[in-house]
């Protein structure tokens, strides 16, 4: 074991009501993306706790109708040093009113609670790990930039220009979303996401008495969702999903408009490039209709970049140190990890242990997530890695 490793697990260990006491009050607050009028309660909670643990912190979103994020750094910190950044988000898919349906509650080793594991439960577990290392007097020779976004789940609209902008000056990036599974695999990469609306314009017509002056835009949205359905390979990774489907006016009526919203996942960044050319290439088949497609890979794929390889083998031998025994995995879903991996070396999923984000069996492992606050204190007062 590692010189501070004994000391700082044991130190976490001992800080069991820190993080429960802190999950609670976060999942109490409630912050669905959708509604940043209600994020007030979840910001303050989060910035008090932070400065407890001796940081700084700024809220950042200045533009009307955004949700605003928070920003910290170290009360204390000398300038020139490299920075490493910690990513996370409070906001959650959870309506207000969830809390009151499924209250917070602890049973054992099990915290259960709308967002506690995606994921408030990470913040928590950053706060203790914060605490250990200001209590410990553990050296950071590579200071700490904290960026907490309000919208991620809805595609960190607002806040990826902030994440951009840090992580280009960033040397590495953890980011603090929920572990795979109840292993708690660590995600090392992520499909690339993209998000296409096809939008057809027909021409109107009575069905029964005059149908040949038409042009059905349903019938060529068919022809269109045949060959996005074609696109599909489950041998690359390749995944392209028409989910959403609306058109026409009257069952006697050819259908003057239709349109589609698809869901593409790619496992590469050549593969999203493929796929969205192609997408954007489809041509109109039927006579008299016009095809409108827009929409691009918002979120690149996170591949095992040489950077990220390295980064990851550091984090493992990092566990090794703590007697914690680390997995990888890829994950479908996307994070804001795809976007610093962009910029920067970036491990994903060291925040909670658990399982069921965005599901009703939502919940975290007490040991476990404690077990990662103390990976993660490590992992902060580690040098660079060459």
């Amino acid at each position: 074991m590692r010189p501070n490793a004994a000391r700082v697990l044991e130190y976490v260990n001992g800080r069991q009501p820190l993080l429960t006491g802190l999950i609670r009050e976060l999942v109490e607050a409630e912050s669905p993306s959708a509604h940043p009028e209600t994020h007030d309660d979840v910001r303050r909670i989060l910035r008090l706790a932070l400065a407890d643990a001796g940081f700084e912190s700024r809220e950042a979103g200045s533009r009307p109708g955004e949700p605003r994020h928070v920003f910290a750094k170290p009360v204390q910190r000398e300038r020139g040093k490299p920075i490493q950044l910690i990513v996370g988000h409070f906001d959650t898919v959870w309506p207000v009113g969830t809390i009151e349906e499924r209250p917070f509650r602890i049973d054992g080793n099990v915290v259960h609670g709308p967002g506690s594991f995606d994921m408030k439960g990470g913040l928590a577990q950053l706060v203790v790990a914060l605490h250990a290392i200001r209590d410990l007097e553990l050296p950071m020779t590579v200071a700490p930039v904290i960026f907490v976004n309000a919208d991620e789940e809805i595609g960190s609209r607002s806040s990826t220009r902030y994440i951009r902008m840090l992580a280009r000056r960033a040397s590495r990036a953890y980011v603090l979303e929920p572990a795979l599974g109840e292993r708690g695999d660590v995600k090392t990469a992520r499909k690339g996401i993209g998000r296409f609306t096809v939008t057809v314009y027909g021409k109107a017509a009575h069905a029964g008495l005059d149908p040949e002056s038409g042009a059905s835009a349903i019938l060529e949205l068919s022809h269109v969702i045949q060959k996005l359905f074609a696109l599909n390979d489950v041998e690359r990774g390749i995944t392209v999903n028409v989910g959403t489907v609306d058109g026409g006016i009257q069952p006697n009526v050819v259908a003057p408009h239709s349109s589609a919203v698809v869901d593409v996942r790619v496992p590469t960044i050549a593969a999203g490039n493929e796929i969205e050319y192609i997408i954007h290439a489809i041509e109109a088949t039927t006579p008299n209709v016009r095809l409108h497609i827009e929409g691009s890979i918002g979120r690149p794929s996170m591949e095992h970049t040489p950077r990220n390889r390295k980064l990851w083998q550091h984090v493992k031998e990092t566990g090794d140190g703590l007697g914690i025994e680390l997995h990888e995995a890829r994950a479908g879903g996307g994070s804001d990890g795809n976007t610093t991996s962009q910029f920067t070396a970036t491990v994903d999923g060291l925040g909670p242990v658990g399982d069921g984000a965005h599901a009703i069996h939502e919940h975290l492992l007490v040991d476990k997530t404690l077990e990662r606050a103390a990976l993660l204190t490590m992992l902060l007062t580690a040098p660079e890695v060459p």
